[in-house]
């Protein structure tokens, strides 16, 4: 399975963070019914390399789990080590970029600054997390960073929504970070996977329409 393709052809990565392993399972488990199979696991949550562990032996190449939060190389080691499929990180660190490129797995270091970003794809990132993409103007931003750079793939994290989601395709996303928009902890904790489940089928559609 080629990693990069399949999330360009899903466009959502959903970033889970949570308070407890079990929590972090619910997430995955109401996402994946909802149709992404594409799932970062932040190391905020506690003991994320075991759930990454545990999610990659139960779901196999029923769904791509990776890595997120990652600042080092031997944190991303550690992760890769367990099953990550590809390594998310809010920042740019050459070192761990370069590590995960002699592992053979997909690496989207964060930036935010044209230089940064320029940086980040000269050093081997597959794509760019541009965090927090809604900081410096959300959708109008990347457009603006396409313009010089269509090459290097975006990957714009923080203000997606189901509101934003479309533009943020529409100026050029690779694909589309979505944290607790999608990730609502607190609907899980009142027992509303559902909910979850729902928001997921409409950021799928969100992004095909979008893409259409």
């Amino acid at each position: 399975m080629n990693v990069v393709e399949r999330i360009r052809e899903v466009g959502l990565v959903p970033v889970v963070r949570a308070a407890s392993a079990d929590e972090a399972f619910a997430a995955v488990e109401a996402i994946r019914a909802g149709g992404i199979p594409i799932l970062e696991i932040t190391l905020t949550v506690p003991g994320a390399v075991a759930i990454i562990s545990q999610l990659s032996k139960r779901l196999g190449d029923e769904a791509l789990i990776g890595a997120g939060t990652v600042l080092d190389a031997d944190t991303a080691q550690q992760c890769i080590d367990a099953g990550a499929r590809f390594i998310v990180s809010p920042a740019l660190h050459i070192p761990t970029i370069e590590r995960c490129r002699r592992l053979e797995v997909p690496v989207f270091p964060g930036a935010l600054t044209p230089t940064e970003i320029v940086t980040a794809w000269r050093a081997g990132a597959n794509a760019v997390k541009v965090f927090p993409a809604n900081a410096l103007g959300g959708a109008s931003y990347l457009k603006s960073l396409k313009a010089p750079l269509p090459q290097i793939e975006l990957l714009p994290t923080g203000g997606v929504n189901l509101k934003t989601a479309a533009d943020f395709i529409a100026a050029g996303a690779f694909a589309l970070g979505v944290g607790a928009d999608l990730v609502d902890l607190a609907a899980l904790r009142r027992g509303e996977a559902a909910s979850i489940t729902e928001k997921a089928r409409q950021y799928v559609a969100a992004v095909a329409a979008a893409r259409a």
